[in-house]
This record gives C-alpha cells, sequence and structure tokens, in this order.
C-alpha cells in the first residue's frame, strides 16, 4: 500500500487533476459536517477522473467517490483515504433527446429542458445534487421520477467504461442498479446519459417549476443545512397489517406512507441532539443549526428510528449515506 504522500505524487502526474491534502468535507456536504480527507482529488475531465480513479484503487488506500454531497454525512474525524470527484457538467439536446453528463448539477438540467419545451422532469426543480446522484438514487418529486426520462446510461464498472439501456439499470423506488451495486460490491460510476423528453409548452413548464420551486425553499431554504428528507417514505403495502391499518387513507400518495407521518405520532418535531435539530414544521426534516456534528446527527437518527420501531414495529430506512464511521456502528 502506499503513502499518502506517494499517491499524491502519483495522482499529481495526472493532468486535469485538482488535488488538494486535508481537505475538510465539511466544505462539500450540504450538512456542512465532516473532518477532512486526507486526499481531496478533482475534475471535469471524464479520461483525467478516471486514470485518478484507478490510480487510487491501485494505491491500496481507502477511497471512494462523491457528487455534490447532498445526502451525506460525513464522520466528525473525516475520510482517511482518497476522495475523489466528477464535476463534467456539459448538457447537450437535439430535438427531445439530451445528453448529460454526470456531474451536471439536476438544476442546472431542470432549467436547460424546461427553457427548451422539453417536458419530464421540472417536478424535480429545487432537488439539489448532481445529475450521476439523481439516477443513482431515482430521484423524484410529485409523482414523477428520472428513470421516466433516462434512455441510456454510460457508466465505469471498475474495469471498462459500458453502457446500459434503462432496463439494465433496474431502476425501483429510490434505487437503481448503481445504487445496489456500490452497497454489495464493485460500485458502477455513472459517467453521461441519454435521456429521452416529451414535447412540451416552455413558458407553462417554467411557470410549474418556479412554483415547485417556491413550495420547495420554503421546506428546505437554500442556506438551510440539510439533506433533505432524512427517511425514505415507505410502500404500503409492504407494512405490517397493523400498522397498516393506523395509517389515515388521505396521508396515502401513490401508495406510499410518508415518513413523517410516522415520525409525527412519536413526537419527532423539534427533538434535538446538540446543534442538530428536528424541524417544527417537518419531522422528516434533520438540520444543522451551526454547530452540529456528524455524531448527534447519528444520535438524533437512531432515537427517532427508535422511538418508529417500538411503536410500528417499521424499520425506517434513511436516504443519507455515512462516510468515515465504522460498519459495526451504523445507526
Amino acid at each position: 500500500m502506499l503513502s499518502v504522500q506517494e499517491a499524491h505524487e502519483r495522482l499529481g502526474l495526472v493532468p486535469s487533476l485538482q488535488i488538494s491534502r486535508n481537505e475538510p468535507l465539511a466544505r462539500h456536504t450540504r450538512f456542512a459536517l465532516g473532518g477532512p480527507a486526507s486526499l481531496f482529488v478533482d475534475s471535469e475531465d471524464e479520461a483525467a477522473f478516471l486514470q485518478a480513479l484507478r490510480l487510487a484503487k491501485e494505491s491500496g488506500l481507502p477511497h471512494l467517490v462523491i457528487g455534490l454531497g447532498t445526502n451525506l454525512v460525513v464522520a466528525d474525524q473525516g475520510y482517511d483515504g482518497i476522495v475523489l470527484r466528477y464535476r463534467g457538467g456539459v448538457i447537450d439536446s437535439d430535438g427531445t433527446q439530451v445528453h448529460v453528463q454526470a456531474g451536471a448539477a439536476l438544476q442546472d438540467l431542470v432549467d436547460h429542458t424546461t427553457a427548451r419545451g422539453l417536458k419530464g422532469i421540472q417536478a424535480m426543480t429545487g432537488i439539489p445534487g448532481n445529475v450521476g446522484a439523481a439516477i443513482y438514487g431515482n430521484a423524484g418529486a410529485y409523482g414523477a421520477s428520472i428513470s421516466d426520462v433516462v434512455e441510456r446510461v454510460r457508466y465505469f464498472d471498475g474495469q471498462a467504461v459500458r453502457e446500459t439501456g434503462k432496463a439494465g439499470c433496474e431502476f425501483r423506488y429510490r434505487g437503481s442498479i448503481f445504487k445496489r451495486n456500490r452497497l454489495q460490491g464493485e460500485p458502477w460510476l455513472i459517467l453521461s446519459a441519454e435521456l429521452r423528453m416529451q414535447p412540451g409548452d416552455a413558458a407553462e413548464l417554467m411557470k410549474t417549476s418556479a412554483e415547485i420551486l417556491a413550495v420547495r425553499n420554503r421546506k428546505f431554504p437554500p442556506e438551510m443545512k440539510c439533506a433533505g428528507s432524512i427517511f425514505k417514505n415507505l410502500i404500503l403495502a409492504e407494512l405490517p397489517a397493523a400498522s397498516r391499518a393506523e395509517v389515515p387513507a388521505e396521508v396515502v400518495k401513490g401508495g406510499k406512507v410518508p415518513s413523517a407521518w410516522f415520525l409525527d405520532q412519536v413526537g419527532a418535531r423539534g427533538l434535538f441532539e446538540g446543534g442538530i435539530r428536528v424541524a417544527d414544521y417537518h419531522a422528516n426534516t434533520i438540520f444543522n443549526v451551526g454547530d452540529g456534528t456528524a455524531a448527534e446527527v447519528r444520535r438524533l437518527v437512531a432515537e427517532l428510528k427508535r422511538r418508529v420501531h417500538e411503536r410500528y414495529g417499521i424499520d425506517l430506512e434513511e436516504e443519507v449515506q455515512y462516510i468515515g464511521f465504522d460498519s459495526t456502528s451504523q445507526p
């Protein structure tokens, strides 16, 4: 295994990379939490990024790839290894077909398509993160998901760059084959995608997008240090029968029950752990008031999960991912 200094020297030979030592990851997460990465490697160039990824793997040091850090909770002690980020963000459209690199901000893609009268993702306005992460987690809102418009995805499987159609992505609610592979073995890293949109009226799409953004900004103000909803919603049919019977019909949307409903029943609103707090107006929103720690996030998340499980026998699943923690001590 190489030392951090040796890895830094080898990576420094690759053109088009920006490399920093002991980079605070709090600067790169929406929670604004997390200690330093031993090495932080950033690039807009796909070939340089893939070369850096191969070198990171060959170094023997721990390494991982992040996007815009929207759904990351990084340990207070940081990450003792190499963190890589791909920022290629080119968006091109030809008729109803759109090509987008994975590092593009999802909001840029929404703005690009709505302005051109391309319908399909206007409801995703205001969702933070990049396009690669949106495909990885099958992001969506108001009954629409990005899987609705994905036609093909280019990705790196650890050995070579490959392509797959929509079926090969194995999309499901807030998941995909890319997400499952990351959790189960060699991650498949999304590089770009081809989307197929529907024609629409640009003015109407931009109006809809603006209205949704206003609602989202009231719920998750841009300056709020949070990851949006902390827990995934639940599929009604998969709940225990006794819990299912308690859920009022009016809260069920598209066969799903908001996690916030269960959290409300166990008194989640306003709970806090140090500098981390549950919003008073929404039980599924946890935010950093400014001086919180990642350890406090984990303790508060664990308490919320404990309360819901104790009352309903349901295990809530986080939308966030934990970086730099011992795997045996997850919430």
